[in-house]
C-alpha cells in the first residue's frame, strides 16, 4: 500500500474510485474561511484532502456526476451555504472583527438627525472597542455626510435667493467640526490597533511554524508512543490556540501543517489503539457540534444563527480531525442538513427585508414625484412660494425618514431625490431673484421721498410744505415691499423727517397763553405735592391715591410747548412711587403702563406707534417660544433632569411670562381706540 492509501485509511476515507462519499466531509480542506480572503472558493477545496491532487479532484467530480440528481441538487445547495460560510469567515480571521460587530446594536442611522449620529458616535468611541465599531462608523459617516451636504445646499440656495453671491458663501457648523474631531480620533486608534495586529500576526506566524517543526519532529522521536501521542495532542491545542497569522502566509502555513498532522496519522496508524481513540473523540466532538447546528435551525433569529453556524464550521475544520469511516457520510449529512435549514431561514429573512426596502423604495419614490409636482406648478407670489417652501421641507423630512432602500438603487434614488430639490431650489430662486428686482426698484422710489422729506423738514412756509409732506406720505404708503434687510433702517429714517416737520409745525401753532401758564403753576404744584406721597401697608389705599393725583394731572390740561418736559418730571415720579408698592412685579408695570397709555391718548399718532410696537413684540415673543419648544425636540432622548434641558424649560416659562404681560398691555391699549 502507499503513503497515499494509509493516508486515506487513517483518515477514515473510502477509496475514490469506488463511491463519491469521501468528499462529503471537509474536516481536512484547506482553512481558506479562516484568514485569506483571496483563496479560491471552489467547493472541491471544502470536500477533498490536502493531499489530493488536482487529478483526483477531476475524478471525484466525475463520481459525483454519477449519483442522482435528487441527490445532486441537495448537495448543491449545501455547497452554495457552506461557500457562503466561508467567505463569510475569512473577512473575520484576523480580528473576528464583524462577530463582535455584531454584538453592537444595530441602529436605523438613516432616520437619526446629524446631531443625534454625532452623538451615537460620541457613544460609540466612548463605550465600545475601535475593532468593533467600523461598521456603524462607516454607517454614520454615510448617513452624515448625505445629510450635511442636504444642510450646507439649503443653506447656500437660501443665500443665493436672498440676492447673494456665491463667492462670498460661507457656512461654519460648530456640529461638523465636533463630527471631524470625532472621525480623526477614531482613524488615530483604528491605525494604532492594526499596527498593534501586525505586530500580533507576525508573533503568531513564528509560533505555527515552531509548531509543524515539531510536528515533523514527532516521526523521529524514539519514545513511547503513548507519550509521542500526548505530545501531538499538545501541539494541536498549541496551534488552535496559536491565533491568527498574516492572510498571504496562511495558505502555505496551513497546507504545511495539515500535511505534517496526515503524516503522523499515518504513523499513528501501526498504533490502532491510539488512532481509534482519536478517532473515538473526534466523533464525540462533531456530534456536540450537529446537535448544537440543530438547536440552531429552529432559531427565529437567523444571522444570529448563521453566526453561530460560522463557528461551529470553523471548528469542525480546524479544531477536529476524522472520524471512523463507517460513521462518517452519517454524521456530514446531518450536519449539512442542519445547515441547509437554517440557510433556508437566512434566505427567508433577507426576502423579508428586501420587501421592506421595496416599500421604502416607493415611499421615497412617491416622495420625489411630489417634488416635481410641487416644482412644474407654477406660483407668482410670495405666499405661495412659502407655503411650497414648507411643503418640501416636509417631504425632505419624509424622505429622509423613510428608511432604507435596496443597495443597488440606493445612489440613483439619491441623485433623483437631489436634483428633484436642486430644480424646485432653482425655480424658488428665479421667481425670488425677479422680486428682489421689484424691491430694489421700490427701495430707490422710498429713498427719493426720503430726500424730499429731509430736504423740507426745516421748511417754515407750512401752507405749502404741509400738502407736500403729507403727499409723500401717501405715496410712501401706495410703492410696495423692499428688501428686508433696509425696511427697517430706511422707515426710521422717513419717520424721523416727518415727524421733525410736524413737531415743528405743531410747535409754531402751540403759542403760550394765560390758561398754559396757569396750568403749569398748578403742575409744579402737584408735582412737589406728589413726591411727598407717603406709602402705608394699606396697598388699596395706595394705588387709590397715586390714581387720584394721575387724575388730577391729567385734568389740569396742558403746558406750553416748551414747558412739555414737566410731563416727563411727573412720570418718572409715579414710576417710582409704583415700585415701593408692595405689589407684584408684573402689577406694578401694568400700572406704570395704563398711566403712559393714558397720557399718548391725546396724540393718536404716538398711541398707533404704540399700538403697533406692542403687537410686534407679542409676534417677537411668541417666535422666540416656537423655537424653545422646537428646540426641545432635539433632546427626545434626555432626560427632564438634564441641566440644558432644564435651562431651555425655565426660558420658555420666563418668555410665556412676558408674553401674558404684553397681552395685557394690548387690552390696556385697546381702551383707548
Amino acid at each position: 500500500m502507499s503513503e497515499k492509501d494509509n493516508l486515506l485509511k487513517a483518515d477514515g476515507k473510502k477509496d475514490t474510485k469506488n463511491t463519491a462519499s469521501s468528499i462529503t466531509e471537509p474536516h481536512s480542506s484547506t482553512d481558506l474561511d479562516s484568514v485569506n480572503t483571496a483563496a479560491s472558493n471552489d467547493l472541491t477545496t471544502l470536500e477533498t484532502s490536502e493531499t489530493e491532487t488536482i487529478s483526483e479532484v477531476s475524478v471525484l467530480k466525475k463520481d459525483m456526476a454519477k449519483t442522482t440528481e435528487s441527490a445532486g441538487e441537495t448537495l448543491s445547495k449545501v455547497e452554495t451555504v457552506i461557500e457562503e460560510i466561508e467567505n463569510a469567515n475569512a473577512k473575520d480571521s484576523e480580528n473576528s472583527e464583524s462577530v463582535i460587530q455584531d454584538k453592537i446594536a444595530e441602529k436605523d442611522y438613516h432616520t437619526m438627525s446629524m446631531e443625534e449620529l454625532v452623538e451615537e458616535f460620541e457613544k460609540l468611541m466612548t463605550t465600545d472597542k475601535i475593532r468593533s465599531i467600523r461598521r456603524h462608523v462607516d454607517n454614520i459617516r454615510k448617513e452624515f455626510d448625505l445629510k450635511f451636504t442636504a444642510h450646507v445646499d439649503s443653506k447656500k440656495e437660501a443665500f443665493l435667493a436672498d440676492g447673494g453671491n456665491i463667492i462670498d458663501f460661507e457656512f461654519n457648523s460648530p456640529l461638523k467640526t465636533n463630527y471631524n474631531v470625532l472621525h480623526k480620533t477614531y482613524r488615530n486608534k483604528l491605525r494604532d490597533f492594526y499596527k498593534t495586529l501586525e505586530s500580533s500576526l507576525k508573533v503568531n506566524h513564528s509560533k505555527r511554524l515552531e509548531i509543524i517543526e515539531e510536528i515533523k519532529g514527532l516521526l523521529n522521536v524514539e519514545e513511547n508512543i503513548n507519550t509521542t501521542y500526548k505530545h501531538f495532542k499538545q501541539l494541536q491545542e498549541d496551534w488552535k490556540n496559536a491565533g491568527p497569522i498574516p492572510r498571504d502566509k496562511y495558505n502555505n502555513v496551513w497546507n504545511n501543517y495539515h500535511h505534517h498532522v496526515e503524516r503522523f496519522y499515518d504513523f499513528l496508524h501501526l498504533n490502532r489503539d491510539l488512532r481509534d481513540l482519536d478517532f473515538k473523540h473526534n466523533l464525540d466532538q462533531k456530534l456536540k457540534l450537529i446537535d448544537r447546528a440543530e438547536e440552531l435551525s429552529k432559531d427565529d433569529n437567523s444571522n444570529r444563527a448563521f453566526r453561530e453556524l460560522q463557528a461551529l464550521h470553523k471548528i469542525w475544520k480546524e479544531e477536529l480531525g476524522p472520524v471512523e469511516r463507517e460513521r462518517r457520510e452519517e454524521i456530514w449529512e446531518r450536519f449539512s442538513a442542519a445547515t441547509k435549514l437554517i440557510h433556508e431561514k437566512r434566505q427567508l429573512y433577507f426576502k423579508e427585508v428586501d420587501k421592506v426596502y421595496e416599500k421604502n423604495l416607493e415611499l421615497k419614490c412617491d416622495i420625489i414625484n411630489q417634488i416635481d409636482a410641487i416644482t412644474s406648478n407654477d406660483s407668482n407670489n410670495h405666499s405661495a412660494w412659502q407655503k411650497k417652501i414648507k411643503q418640501i421641507e416636509n417631504l425632505r423630512s419624509s424622505f429622509f425618514n423613510a428608511g432604507k432602500v435596496p443597495i443597488k438603487v440606493n445612489e440613483e434614488t439619491w441623485a433623483k431625490f437631489k436634483e428633484s430639490v436642486r430644480a424646485f431650489n432653482r425655480k424658488k430662486n428665479s421667481f425670488y431673484k425677479s422680486l428682489k428686482k421689484d424691491q430694489y426698484q421700490n427701495l430707490q422710489k422710498k429713498l427719493e421721498l426720503i430726500k424730499i422729506a429731509e430736504e423740507n423738514k426745516s421748511n417754515s412756509d407750512f401752507s405749502v410744505t404741509t400738502p407736500l409732506m403729507k403727499k409723500i406720505q401717501n405715496d410712501w404708503k401706495k410703492i410696495g415691499h423692499v428688501p428686508r434687510r433696509e425696511s427697517d433702517k430706511i422707515w426710521n429714517q422717513f419717520k424721523t423727517a416727518c415727524n421733525f416737520y410736524f413737531d415743528k409745525l405743531n410747535e409754531s401753532k402751540n403759542t403760550v397763553n394765560k390758561e398754559e401758564l396757569e396750568a403749569l403753576e398748578k403742575k409744579i404744584e402737584l408735582l412737589e405735592k406728589t413726591k411727598k406721597i407717603k406709602i402705608t401697608d394699606d396697598k388699596t389705599a395706595n394705588i387709590q391715591q397715586i390714581n387720584d393725583h394721575i387724575n388730577t394731572w391729567k385734568a389740569i390740561g396742558h403746558v406750553p410747548y416748551n414747558k412739555r418736559a414737566i410731563n416727563k418730571k411727573f412720570n418718572t415720579v409715579i414710576e417710582s412711587i409704583f415700585n415701593k408698592l408692595d405689589i407684584s412685579k408684573n402689577e406694578s408695570e401694568l400700572l406704570k403702563y395704563n398711566h403712559k397709555i393714558a397720557n399718548l391718548s391725546s396724540d393718536k399718532r404716538s398711541l398707533d406707534n404704540e399700538h403697533n410696537f406692542i403687537r410686534k413684540k407679542i409676534d417677537e415673543v411668541k417666535g422666540e417660544i416656537n423655537q424653545l419648544e422646537n428646540n426641545l425636540q432635539f433632546f427626545s432622548n434626555v432626560k427632564d433632569d438634564n441641566p440644558l434641558v432644564k435651562d431651555v424649560h425655565k426660558n420658555i416659562k420666563k418668555h410665556k411670562d412676558a408674553l401674558e404681560l404684553w397681552k395685557e398691555k394690548l387690552k390696556q391699549i385697546k381702551q383707548f381706540y
